[in-house]
């Protein structure tokens, strides 16, 4: 009897483990690169030099979605108030929106987000990380956490995942390890993704589906207008001495 009950153990195990779904909210931090004429010291004092908003990622063993979380008094992507002596002005630091679903079965991406006034679904493919396990373990909001380094061209991720959420899934298109990533920083922090808060009570299975709207793109094509916008402003700013604030995601 013992015997059976350790190979039914050992056979309903796995699908317990896979039947997972939950929801968690990160702080999304991006930091800001800005670039100001000479005199204008003052000026760049007043803003700040990273961004953070709420982001939501709803996940079952099959599929992802990550999208704008509800606004929270950590988020700081409101207008900025910037002011000198001679003028004031506002600038808008709004955090462009962004949805992205992801089949965990087959690997295939949407990722729907807006640039310059108009709304993109770009179609690719989970990004694939080279991951290494570093050994190092720890807690977090009471799971579990193990530290592992990831590279993929030259975008270099630390992240702590969880074993505990055996769901190989993260923020910003993340995955490949075996547990839930919940903290994660890229590029030595230019970002960085916390959670907050994990729920593994709400059902969520209606609420992942794939985005509808905006001009349907491959990520050559999206990446291609992105360069192409980026010179047309660099070319009318060019001479003008202007201020310039970039937000690199």
């Amino acid at each position: 009897m013992k015997s059976i009950v350790s190979l039914l153990a050992a056979l309903l195990l796995p699908m317990a483990a896979f039947a997972q779904q939950g929801a968690v909210r990160y702080d999304a931090t991006i930091k800001l690169d800005i670039q100001l004429p000479p005199g204008m010291e003052e000026m760049a004092a007043q803003i700040p030099d990273s961004q953070t908003s709420g982001r939501m990622l709803y996940f079952t063993e099959a599929a992802t979605l990550m999208k704008d979380a509800p606004k929270a008094e950590s988020d700081d992507d409101g207008p900025i108030e910037i002011g000198g002596d001679n003028f004031q002005f506002r600038l808008d630091n709004r955090r462009p929106e962004q949805e992205t679903y992801i089949s965990l079965e087959d690997g295939s991406m949407i990722d729907k987000r807006e640039f310059m006034g108009r709304k993109f679904r770009v179609m690719d493919q989970t990004p694939e990380y080279s991951w290494r396990l570093t050994g190092e373990q720890s807690e977090y909001m009471g799971y579990a956490m193990m530290k592992a380094v990831g590279q993929r061209d030259t975008t270099v991720v630390e992240a702590w995942f969880t074993p505990d959420i055996p769901v190989s899934a993260g923020p910003d298109g993340m995955g490949g390890l075996p547990g839930l990533i919940l903290v994660a920083s890229v590029d030595e922090g230019r970002r960085t993704y916390t959670a907050t808060s994990v729920d593994l009570e709400m059902s969520v299975a209606g609420m992942i589906t794939p985005p509808k709207g905006g001009r349907e793109v491959t990520r050559e094509e999206f990446d291609a207008i992105v360069e192409e916008k980026m010179k047309e402003m660099n070319a009318q700013r060019s001479g003008s001495g202007g201020m310039r604030v970039m937000i690199r995601h």
